[in-house]
């Protein structure tokens, strides 16, 4: 009997799923089987959390990476490690990073365990030789490798970055990386970069490809990205409000609004698609609740919301970031109630 109770709800969420992707009607109501844990994560004696958008899982499958602004929205100026790895049981396990980044924004794990950190904003007084980079770290916290220059912000034609938003590798080594996190407003100037930049694995510049747009192949402030089984590239197109699927050429293939306004995106082996919408609201995605939902990069079904708790949300709540370790636990990194939060069935 619970068998075919199951099969109904997911049944039921399928139906809604393709109906949403036909129509372009909001993904509101849809089961959540998923429990809240706030407090799990334990920061040093006299440390408190700043806002986070970047959360990603090591190589273990259980282990917890995130990006944390140094107890307020920014690091510059600050001596604290702003990149922290936790193990499963919320336990701080070493951290890096200290007077290094201004804004960690986008974070990466790649196969041998490396972390890439994206700085998404550019020099201050107080930092004026950060910015504008991304940074590969070792696990232990030694510098790999640095895309882009910090004192100087790119203008989206060549290997320069501006205000990068996040970065993932290929299986063969290729970087790429999201790059402009300044487009999404309707005013944005038409220079405004928004973009994706691939690289070779030993950072060489090969190409890039977007601009400033709605078209397809277009963007407005591409913020997050991820892989599904088959090696394609999803974009979190955030000011336009869906999904862009791309191969690893800049080829667009489809696009999809059913997941919402997404600031975070992660897709599992098994192609289950979690995606993050932080700041959807009456004035941007009007209709469209906050939360996480969850589906299928396969077929571009959503099967399951978890839910901001706040009804009528202020500035940027819910989860930006997302990430699930190898057991289904679900790691929302939150930029306004300023936390970390684990979701469990």
């Amino acid at each position: 009997m619970r068998a075919a109770r199951c099969a109904s709800v997911i049944a039921i969420a399928i139906v809604v799923g393709v109906a949403t992707l036909a129509s372009g009607q909001a993904v509101n109501d849809l089961p959540n089987p998923y429990t809240t844990h706030q407090g799990h994560f334990t920061l040093p004696d006299g440390r408190t959390w700043g806002s986070t958008s970047a959360v990603d899982i090591d190589t273990d499958g259980t282990s917890i990476w995130v990006g944390e602004r140094c107890g307020t929205n920014s690091c510059a100026g600050s001596d604290l490690d702003s990149v922290l790895k936790f193990d499963a049981d919320g336990n701080l396990v070493t951290s890096f990073g200290a007077g290094m980044l201004i804004f960690p924004h986008g974070i990466h794990v790649d196969a041998e365990g490396n972390v890439w950190i994206t700085d998404a904003q550019g020099p201050n007084d107080d930092a004026p030789d950060l910015g504008h980079r991304v940074i590969k770290f070792s696990p232990t916290g030694g510098v790999l490798l640095v895309l882009g220059e910090a004192d100087e912000a790119g203008d989206g034609t060549d290997h320069l970055l501006n205000t990068p938003c996040d970065v993932i590798t290929a299986p063969d080594g290729s970087i790429f990386v999201a790059d402009g996190h300044g487009g999404q407003g309707a005013n944005a100037p038409p220079e405004t970069v928004a973009r994706i930049v691939k690289y070779d694995a030993e950072g060489n510049y090969l190409m890039h490809w977007g601009g400033l747009g709605s078209e397809p192949g277009q963007f407005r402030t591409p913020h997050g990205l991820a892989w599904d089984s088959r090696g394609r590239l999803f974009v979190a197109d955030r000011g336009n409000v869906r999904i862009q699927i791309f191969d690893q050429e800049g080829n667009f293939q489809e696009e999809w609004p059913q997941f919402s306004r997404l600031s975070g995106i992660f897709i599992t082996d098994d192609d289950t698609l979690y995606g993050a919408d932080s700041e959807s609201s009456d004035t941007a995605n009007s209709g469209w609740r906050r939360g996480i939902r969850v589906g299928s990069a396969a077929t571009g079904e959503v099967m399951y919301f978890i839910p901001d708790p706040a009804l009528v949300p202020r500035g940027t709540s819910a989860a930006e970031g997302v990430a699930v370790d190898a057991n289904g636990n679900i790691y929302g990194a939150e930029v306004g109630p300023r936390q970390l939060v684990r979701y469990t069935r």
